[in-house]
């Protein structure tokens, strides 16, 4: 039965298993950054610019990925369950082909990319070894990406919990063989990090397979029913998409290119960014699953003609994200080394990612409400006006940080107020577009 309206409680119950998948997720990360902390500051800083690469690569397919989940939500909530799984394969069969194209050109021109906007040779060499082995998990990766489109669309959101476990379990046991070498096997440092999470990739797509199959009333989805290849639900979806696969690889260029200014500041600065990047992923995670969570309400709301019960709820989707996560911003700021020591047990190292860690924690004051109410835009099925929004914000963001960082070589402390900026200009640009009721005149 498909709700009118949504209190705390409904919004928790559909979140919190998006949390805690995204958290389990957000694990990986973190298991590639401890475990090579303790290998040493060069891959600590390698792995920190081919993570950002592998991930704004990897935002393209996610992008297609929200659009299949906002056609999913709307059909969802208009209860026109049979359609579907007709979105679910065709997003499917693209997702195959964007994954081989993808793979074939990282492989062919990544190392070209980085040798020439790295100035460490050290840091390119390991990023080069991260990439070629992290570029296969693409192929498994983007078909997790449809399934994830499918249980948030449709708020069977639970399996998504169960999915990240096998994922992280999986990520961890796979590092700790691969990077050390254990149980025989070779050492292989920042290479067996790429390699571990890419086999983590196989095994979450598997289980997402199987667990469908067993427990999903797929029939009711026409899940049960491979369609043919059809041209005119990929126009939909890429009506859609398209924006979002745009505006997300342009999201993640741009953060490629604040660490790529950070590392011309330095090794230090770098591995600095990078523990700051994945300590405050776990407040990013949250905050995340709630806007995902809000989008797909939204888009659900409008499907079943609720429009009234949009904005009340994207209000209530702020609310609990700052409820939950103050006591941690709160927590963060008053044991930083604390924290901090999970990723590195250098000591001046730690002390210096402090000051770095306390912007962030600060930023996300401004990073909430923008992330929801920007989701928000897109679950409308606006995502063109989505990604304007984006471009102008991304434009004086890459400004700013070409100047306090390039020009004027300030702290990296001082580089990561750039979060508060972006925070700002989003909430006020996507608060005022969902205030002025435009989207109610979007049909997708």
């Amino acid at each position: 039965m498909i709700k009118t309206s949504y209190n705390y409680k409904d919004i928790w119950l559909i979140a919190y298993p998006i949390l805690i998948s995204l958290l389990m997720e957000q694990l990986i990360g973190m298991t590639d950054t401890a475990f090579l902390g303790r290998v040493g500051e060069i891959e600590l800083g390698a792995s920190a610019i081919a993570g950002v690469y592998f991930l704004a690569i990897f935002m393209i397919a996610f992008g297609f990925g929200v659009g299949v989940q906002i056609l999913i939500g709307r059909r969802n909530g208009s209860r026109n369950y049979q359609a579907i799984g007709s979105i679910f394969y065709q997003g499917i069969y693209f997702m195959g082909g964007l994954a081989l194209i993808l793979f074939i050109l990282s492989q062919i021109f990544s190392p070209i990319v980085l040798k020439s906007i790295i100035s460490s040779p050290q840091i390119c060499e390991a990023a080069q070894g991260y990439l070629q082995w992290r570029v296969f998990g693409f192929f498994f990766a983007f078909g997790g990406i449809m399934f994830r489109s499918f249980f948030v669309g449709t708020t069977l959101t639970k399996t998504l919990t169960l999915n990240s476990i096998v994922m992280v379990v999986s990520n961890v046991i796979f590092n700790y063989i691969l990077i050390f070498g254990k149980f025989g096997f070779p050492a292989l440092g920042i290479e067996g990090a790429a390699i571990g999470s890419s086999l983590a990739e196989l095994i979450s797509l598997l289980f997402f397979i199987i667990h469908t199959r067993r427990h999903i009333d797929y029939r009711k989805y026409n899940l049960h029913i491979i369609p043919k290849f059809r041209s005119k639900v990929l126009k939909k979806i890429l009506g859609l998409s398209g924006w979002v696969m745009i505006q997300n690889f342009l999201s993640l260029s741009s953060w490629f290119l604040f660490f790529l200014f950070i590392e011309h500041l330095g090794e230090r600065p770098l591995a600095i960014a990078n523990i700051v990047r994945n300590v405050s992923g776990i407040l990013f995670m949250i905050m995340i699953a709630f806007a995902s969570t809000c989008g797909t309400l939204t888009s659900n709301l409008i499907g079943a003609g609720y429009d009234k019960e949009v904005l009340p709820t994207i209000q209530k989707s702020v609310n609990i994200t700052f409820a939950i996560l103050i006591p941690i911003i709160i927590v963060f700021c008053i044991f930083p080394e604390t924290i901090i020591s999970i990723y590195t047990d250098i000591a001046d190292l730690r002390t210096a990612t402090v000051p770095s860690f306390w912007v962030l924690c600060v930023a996300y004051l401004a990073l909430i409400p923008a992330n929801i109410y920007f989701q928000s835009v897109s679950g409308t099925g606006n995502t063109r006006m989505a990604f304007k929004m984006e471009a102008c914000v991304l434009i004086i963001y890459i400004i700013f940080i070409t100047y306090i960082i390039l020009y004027l070589r300030l702290d990296v402390a001082i580089a990561w107020t750039s979060e508060i900026l972006w925070g700002s200009l989003m909430f006020l640009f996507s608060y005022l577009y969902m205030k002025s009721g435009r989207w109610k005149r979007k049909k997708i």
